[in-house]
């Protein structure tokens, strides 16, 4: 005789039971979250974010406030472009700090994501992250003697964008020159600039004043750009704004990440000290240059000129390396536009 068959039929109704109803702890599934729906404002118990994010958490342990979130953060050491976009494919992290490019190459490469905050730089011709620095005994002292030269490039980030921007206010193109494809991380490029290996390459934050310190006795220089150079942003996978605590807990960050901006501007000797030196190692002098350099935070809460500014670059990108034209609006959220300090 045939087993009874109601035993079985009764667990699989309950499995489909528990599956429907969803639980806090995550562990199950619930309602998406539409894009265009508010953004929840209560974070349920259970949630969790990864931040790679790694000075936003040092200013917020030297502000006091990095115990303050209604939930829990795992701090991930990792930042740029190649990294997040990494993690973001192993299901690794929920949100990260990068500048322009890395919402662009993830889009083209088949990983949806949106901008969730933007920090620009109050006067960025003044302040500029980079300036191009040129090797010893190059001539180059205007940006149309970069004709012909070996240029340092990394696609994918923010100084190969750069490149690609400068080529183009000089009138070159990319076959006016030679692109040296190196990655852009720690003394790559000014070790390049100092061995002849290219001519020229975008160089930043300490490194501009360490490469002519060292190698200017020998003749090496850097020239200024003048172009704008500062965007910073958060950006999320697309489908993590689609989970409603996610979302909640993103808006709280977000509020956080503004509220850092601004202590970090306001407490330049704390932020020296606490950051600079203790935990990346420089000296104060080396801290004081950086901040100088970095000038005073712009936390727009309209984005529109930085959309319309993303798409200029979206548009050289395109055009220079034959992806896809994309709309610059379509990788924010702009409901996270106006989110301040108490959220």
């Amino acid at each position: 005789m045939p087993a009874n068959p109601r035993p079985l039929l009764a667990v699989l109704l309950m499995s489909v039971l528990l599956a429907a109803c969803g639980q806090a702890d995550g562990g199950t599934t619930q309602q998406a979250l539409a894009p265009d729906a508010p953004l929840p404002t209560t974070v349920p118990q259970g949630t969790k974010l990864i931040v790679g994010d790694p000075p936003t958490k040092v200013a917020l342990e030297l502000s006091g406030e990095i115990d303050k979130f209604s939930f829990p953060i795992e701090w991930a050491n990792l930042s740029g472009g190649p990294q997040t976009s990494e993690a973001f494919r192993a299901d690794a992290l929920d949100v990260g700090a990068v500048a322009e490019i890395p919402a662009i190459h993830a889009t083209w490469t088949g990983l949806p994501v949106k901008i969730i905050a933007s920090r620009f730089r109050k006067d960025p011709l003044a302040h500029p992250t980079y300036e191009l620095g040129i090797a010893p005994g190059v001539h180059v002292k205007t940006l149309a003697d970069l004709r012909g030269k070996k240029i340092a490039y990394s696609p994918g980030q923010a100084q190969g964008a750069l490149v690609l921007k400068v080529l183009k206010k000089a009138g070159l193109t990319k076959q006016d020159v030679t692109l040296v494809e190196l990655p852009s991380t720690g003394d790559v490029y000014p070790n390049a600039l100092a061995s002849k290996q290219v001519d020229v390459a975008p160089i930043g934050g300490v490194n501009i004043k360490r490469y002519t310190a060292k190698f200017g006795k020998d003749g090496a220089t850097t020239i200024r750009h003048d172009l704008r150079d500062d965007p910073s942003h958060l950006y999320v996978r697309t489908e993590t704004l689609q989970d409603p605590a996610k979302a909640a807990a993103l808006r709280e960050y977000v509020a956080a990440w503004v509220r850092a901006s601004r202590w970090v501007h306001e407490h330049p000797k704390e932020w020296i000290e606490g950051y600079y030196v203790k935990d990346q190692g420089l000296t104060p002098a080396d801290g004081q240059y950086l901040v100088d350099l970095a000038g005073e935070p712009d936390l727009p809460t309209d984005w529109s000129q930085a959309v319309a500014r993303h798409q200029e670059t979206i548009d050289i990108l395109a055009a220079e390396t034959g992806n896809r034209p994309l709309k610059a609006a379509d990788l924010y959220d702009l409901r996270f536009q106006t989110v301040r300090d108490g959220a």
